[in-house]
């Protein structure tokens, strides 16, 4: 087969957050591995660091197709063989167009397909394989010895809009979680021990962007705790910044804001507890074995935070909404959390168990099966008969 052309479409910036940008690059960095050519198309809004990160590896950024037709021109144009759209604002029809067109189309999603038409369908979303919420389906693997959940091969599209299977094939479950070479690289070959320390080094990040502002309300959910801590927050934006210097950290206690940094899997791992949002960074944190505790801050996080915190893959905070509440439900939403927190701070079995199941539950090969299941697709299309 001659080299495949694979085009990547998505976008990032301080709005909307850079969580389709890392798993299209992790995705790149597969295909390049592979021998593919390889062009993301999209935006990338005042973010100099994913930029150069796409520059790095050598992979052209171009300007974004929108409509279905441009999407076709624009994968005529580039002469692409594949083209994996992952988005929540272009338009459904493109997928269809797409693969009207011999394109082969991959879409990822979260839960909702939003009715594209596509070859093929990933959710990497823990869970994603199961029926949908409600369901009394269990997820397999979480006893002593973990199978990796996920591996099926056409299963019916969990979340909104479910109940008829998806045109194309579904890659469901976090056995397809998509990881960049950073953290793949970083993870420990074991699960990370139970560690007892006076002052625990806390990690707290909330996207390359935190787009919700979440930083400084979990800052100060922490302080909160008043167990001593060494913390670091890393906040994606000046204003970001300038709250997270406002929190007056108690005794025993420090907090240092850092800029979002390449350096975040050797952070993860250094940390005795991570304080993050349940988005697509989730399955870094479980990748690297770190103790984590989750805030659902997006509606679109919901279902996967739920089935994540409930087989103790991670700690549970609530949701952002929840937490920044005023009133006497506002209070009690933080009281909560930093009771949750304070507990984890000062019990290093509660965080090895999180570690340990974490770690089981993923296992950095995501992207090379998705992969391969793209290069069988586009071969078998090509054998003759």
């Amino acid at each position: 087969m001659s080299t495949l052309r694979v085009g990547l479409r998505c976008d990032a910036g301080p709005r909307r957050g850079v969580g389709h940008l890392v798993r299209c690059l992790a995705l790149a960095e597969e295909f390049l591995a592979r021998g593919a050519d390889v062009t993301v198309f999209g935006t990338v809004e005042r973010l100099d660091w994913a930029t150069a990160e796409l520059a790095a590896r050598g992979i052209p950024l171009l300007p974004g197709p929108n409509s279905a037709a441009e999407l076709v021109e624009a994968a005529r144009r580039h002469h692409l063989d594949v083209l994996v759209l992952d988005s929540y604002e272009l338009d459904p029809a493109g997928a269809g167009a797409l693969r009207a067109a011999g394109v082969y189309t991959l879409a990822i999603i979260d839960g909702d397909s939003r009715g594209q038409v596509a070859d093929l369908y990933l959710d990497q979303n823990f869970g994603a394989e199961l029926p949908g919420p409600g369901s009394g389906a269990e997820l397999p693997g979480l006893g002593s010895a973990v199978a990796l959940p996920g591996l099926g091969s056409a299963v019916a599209l969990p979340g909104p809009g479910s109940g008829a299977e998806l045109p194309g094939r579904l890659l469901a479950g976090s056995g397809y979680a998509l990881l960049r070479d950073t953290v793949i690289s970083a993870r420990p070959p074991v699960v990370p021990p139970a560690t007892a320390v006076s002052r625990p080094r806390v990690l707290a990040f909330f996207g390359g962007t935190d787009a919700v502002g979440a930083a400084p309300v979990l800052t100060r959910v922490l302080v909160a705790t008043g167990h001593p801590m060494d913390l670091t927050v890393i906040v994606g934006r000046p204003e970001i910044e300038a709250e997270v210097d406002d929190v007056a950290p108690g005794r025993g206690q420090t907090i240092r804001p850092v800029p979002p940094t390449t350096s975040l899997p050797a952070l993860i791992t250094e940390a005795d507890l991570v304080v993050s949002a349940a988005g697509t960074s989730t399955w870094e944190l479980c990748c690297l074995g770190a103790p984590s505790a989750l805030v659902c801050v997006v509606d679109n996080q919901r279902e996967s935070y739920t089935r994540v915190v409930r087989h103790g893959l991670a700690a549970g905070l609530g949701e952002l909404p929840e937490l920044t509440a005023g009133g006497v439900a506002g209070r009690a939403a933080r009281a909560t959390a930093a009771r949750t927190l304070h507990g984890l701070l000062s019990s290093p079995q509660r965080r090895a168990t999180l570690a340990a199941r974490a770690w089981s539950t993923v296992d950095g090969q995501g992207r090379a099966r998705v992969v391969d299941a793209v290069f069988d697709a586009v071969r078998a299309a090509t054998v003759p008969g």
